[in-house]
């Protein structure tokens, strides 16, 4: 008996009404770089646990992709939140790293207090000669923001930075760094948040400023780029770096103050993580369609058995689910809904769904999913983080149920 045809994998395509020439577009050309430039390093570099090429950053730059949000006459694509995690699923199918360093532009760093500079700041983030990192978790502060301890301490016409951060990504690469840090204390009646700015660090890319140190800390996946421990002793930044906000949202209020203008950047950083999330469950549905028609037992290719069959169409099936989410929340963003609580379901969605699909990726490779020799091992040390960064799956369950009960 003949064997049957190969069925290769075919990723999905963009589905009505989401779906508009542009788009189709941009998808295809993120498709191909992912898979012709992206992939093959992933392969060599991930292994050695090394930072993505200066080279390959100034790739995806000119092709405009760190400005996608930013609007066309600052330089930018002026596209919307879609078209950012539409690129953005498309590179994390090869490596979650690459998906993921076009959010340190998109205007990360511009919202400053002189116009004039935001606007010259704008236009270099577009053309990704503005690249930056954002400290705000420390030990002690984590999930609980408004628990951070880092002061800014005003001298003159300058701040003096002290403190502890943690999970700094990019921080020794990047141009600048976006420290939070408190001002002052609340006052009696105020929110735990209250006296939270956010400070522009500027700084040399390879280097750390004055009174900055930092401590690489050695991750399990998620590389490509260096996440870093740092420490601030008496880091001086001037009033004029002192921002009006976090993410560098267009979209944001930027008169709604530092720590009140974060909220709708982070929805945008939960649907964004549910995108690359979709994209990581995308490459172990892909490997494992491949693979299931490759390797043979008892004499079949073991995709002939229904039972390896069907946990193949679970996985497609919750992909499926969680790619159409993260279309619909990604819209009510770009219309200009706060969509908070649609924000932390896709990312509590997308992110559990991709661990579950990474973990049964590597059952379904048996003995050779548990070696370095397939990356369905990558993308299941990827996905796991995916639940925790951008707030962790306890958190975003704790934001659906005080939206749908009283608070405790």
């Amino acid at each position: 008996m003949s064997k049957p045809d190969r069925v290769e994998p075919r990723p999905p395509e963009l589905p009505a009404p989401w779906h508009t020439p542009e788009r189709a577009a941009l998808q295809a050309e993120a498709r191909t770089f992912a898979r012709d430039v992206v992939m093959p390093l992933a392969d060599t570099l991930d292994p050695q646990k090394a930072e993505m090429p200066r080279a390959l950053i100034d790739r995806m730059a000119e092709k405009g992709w760190f400005g996608i949000t930013i609007p066309s006459e600052q330089g930018g694509l002026g596209l919307g939140v879609f078209e950012y995690c539409l690129i953005s699923e498309e590179l994390a199918r090869a490596w979650l790293s690459v998906g993921s360093i076009l959010a340190r532009g998109q205007g990360l760093g511009t919202q400053t207090l002189d116009p004039e500079r935001r606007r010259d700041l704008l236009e270099k983030s577009a053309r990704g000669r503005w690249i930056g990192s954002i400290a705000l978790s420390e030990p002690t502060a984590g999930s609980d923001l408004a628990g951070v301890k880092t002061r800014a301490v005003r001298e003159g016409d300058t701040w003096v930075l002290t403190g502890t951060k943690r999970w700094a990504g990019f921080a020794q690469a990047a141009d600048f760094i976006e420290v939070l840090a408190r001002t002052r204390d609340p006052e009696p009646g105020e929110p735990r948040s209250a006296g939270l700015e956010p400070f522009l660090v500027v700084k040399e890319p390879g280097t750390f400023p004055p009174g900055m140190t930092g401590r690489v800390i050695d991750k399990i996946g998620y590389h490509g780029f260096l996440t870093f421990e740092l420490d601030l002793d008496g880091v001086r930044v001037p009033e004029s770096d002192r921002l009006t906000g976090l993410y560098g949202d267009q979209g944001a209020d930027a008169d709604a103050g530092g720590f009140a203008s974060v909220q709708r950047g982070l929805n945008i950083a939960r649907v964004h993580t549910a995108a690359r999330a979709v994209g990581v469950a995308r490459a172990a549905l892909e490997d494992t369609q491949a693979y299931l028609q490759e390797r043979e037992q008892f004499g079949h290719p073991i995709g002939d058995f229904q039972a390896l069959r069907f946990a193949l169409a679970d996985m497609a099936a919750d992909i499926a689910q969680a790619r159409a989410f993260w279309h619909q929340v990604a819209h009510l963003l770009d219309i200009g809904e706060p969509a908070e609580s649609e924000s932390a379901m896709v990312k509590l969605v997308a992110t559990e769904m991709a661990v579950r699909v990474t973990n049964q990726a590597m059952q379904l490779h048996g003995g050779n999913g548990y070696t370095t020799e397939r990356r369905v091992e990558r993308y299941w040390r990827d996905a796991r983080l995916t639940t925790i960064f951008e707030g962790t799956s306890e958190i975003q369950r704790r934001i659906i149920s005080d939206r749908i009960l009283p608070k405790p």
